[in-house]
């Protein structure tokens, strides 16, 4: 399965602050946004990822990660000129993911949750159609609504309904068999002169191949769009991080703990970063059991 996060958009909900840089590299708390997005690829077991933002906020990307080989992955970038839909992602995106699988996430999305990655790698490996994540909110006329049978089967689809199905919203988190290569190049777009991922969705709705996975109670999904919603998802990391002493999203340990890369590797990254909380961080996972007394 290859891997898209989608960080393009204007970022206009977050003005002055999106004027001079890309949303998706604001912090929320002590990392980039796009940090979290990437986690939950690294998670599911995804190691060839591509990058689509606009021309602008590529180089920043490029400065952030690089080929991301220090992190055993395979990063690439692509541009998207300008916001045409997130199903557009698909046609930049088509020789990255060839004859693959692929997930696409949101690039200011946050998820966060008990058995996240097992969720993830066992929806990847299972994989007929389409699997979307639902998240159960209070607001159902806001979202995308989803609606399921009781094998989790996805049965209908309505976009802000004034009359909801259902209070599940799909998230910004989407697995795809290879036919969404060429389900993408066939819709067309919306009134608002977008390649809307609910068509594409639909696609698959109709062909009995779309299912929706439940995230749960205990889990966390944030969209750090507006200003409120940005301080509110780092005032969460950061509650969780210091009650915890875990860091939420942090690149360098999930490579490690995926086996991505090996523990010098990781110690070395922590190294680079520096006498930081976060770089302490990375070093106390990369040091043997016997050494964590000796890091700052």
């Amino acid at each position: 399965m290859k891997g898209i996060v989608l960080a393009g958009g204007s970022g206009t909900r977050l003005n002055p602050i999106t004027v001079g840089v890309s949303k998706q590299l604001l912090p929320v708390y002590d990392k980039p946004m796009i940090y979290y997005p990437m986690s939950v690829l690294m998670l599911a077991g995804i190691q060839d990822i591509l990058i689509i933002s606009t021309p602008r906020d590529l180089p920043g990307f490029r400065r952030l990660f690089g080929d991301g080989s220090s992190l055993g992955l395979s990063i690439s970038y692509a541009e998207q000129a300008s916001p045409r839909g997130i199903a557009e992602a698909f046609l930049i995106g088509g020789d990255h993911v060839g004859t693959d699988s692929v997930a696409l996430v949101l690039g200011d999305n946050i998820f966060h949750g008990p058995g996240f990655a097992r969720l993830l790698q066992r929806n990847a490996r299972a994989l007929h159609g389409c699997v979307l994540f639902g998240y159960e909110v209070t607001d159902p006329h806001r979202y995308g609504i989803g609606e399921v049978d009781e094998l989790g089967r996805l049965i209908s689809l309505e976009e802000k309904p004034k009359r909801p199905r259902s209070n599940r919203a799909v998230t910004g988190l989407y697995f795809y068999d290879n036919d969404v290569l060429d389900i993408a190049r066939d819709i067309r777009p919306s009134p608002r002169g977008e390649l809307e991922i609910t068509d594409v969705n639909r696609v698959y709705l109709e062909r009995g191949a779309a299912r929706m996975v439940d995230l749960g109670r205990g889990f966390a999904w944030l969209d750090t769009g507006t200003h409120d919603a940005l301080l509110t998802a780092g005032q969460y990391i950061q509650t969780l991080e210091h009650r915890q002493g875990v860091r939420i999203a942090c690149l360098e340990e999930v490579a490690l703990r995926m086996g991505y890369i090996d523990r010098e590797a990781c110690w070395e990254l922590g190294q680079g970063i520096g006498n930081t909380r976060y770089g302490q961080y990375v070093r106390q996972m990369a040091a043997p059991r016997a050494l964590l007394r000796a890091i700052d």
